[in-house]
């Protein structure tokens, strides 16, 4: 099958409004990533709201009944307290998928989200260097993590008319 086929068969889903959350949550816990972990166990035992601010979203791109990314889109992340907001976090894609920028179909998502919340700048928190330029992001400045780790903070302005 071409990569233009599986294309084809992906799709967005909210994680809070698809009627199968248990399933995907099942699929989110199969990431090798501590992160990944750390969202399926707040999803899991409901307690996201309290670390990442009211009415979060987990989108999540599919192929079929496959998880291929997720990411968050929330008021808070890793970085508080800050007035900054809103955040995109937890940006993750199974290795079989990575390389073919399929995350940046989620990221498309939040910028219609955000552009129609009037939203003027999206951040992101990472330690990456070189990744998230390639969707239009800018290093904005390094902020300390709820750890109290440096973080490297990204922010992608948005033009609201």
């Amino acid at each position: 099958m071409s990569e233009y086929n599986d294309k084809l068969q992906m799709q967005i889903i909210d994680y809070f409004n698809c009627g199968r959350q248990e399933y995907w949550l099942s699929q989110i816990k199969k990431s090798d990533w501590g992160a990944g972990q750390y969202l399926f166990n707040l999803l899991r035992e409901n307690k996201l709201k309290e670390v990442v601010g009211e009415n979060p979203r987990v989108l999540m791109l599919t192929n079929g009944e496959e998880l291929v990314s997720f990411c968050t889109y929330t008021e808070k992340d890793d970085i508080q307290p800050t007035e900054l907001t809103p955040w995109i976090g937890f940006v993750y894609t199974f290795p079989k998928y990575r390389g073919h920028r399929y995350v940046g179909e989620l990221f498309l998502e939040i910028e219609r989200l955000a552009k129609s919340e009037q939203v003027h700048d999206i951040f992101i928190s990472t330690d990456h260097i070189g990744l998230y330029e390639k969707y239009g992001f800018e290093f904005y400045q390094t902020m300390k993590d709820m750890n109290g780790e440096p973080s490297r903070v990204y922010r992608k302005c948005m033009l609201v008319s």
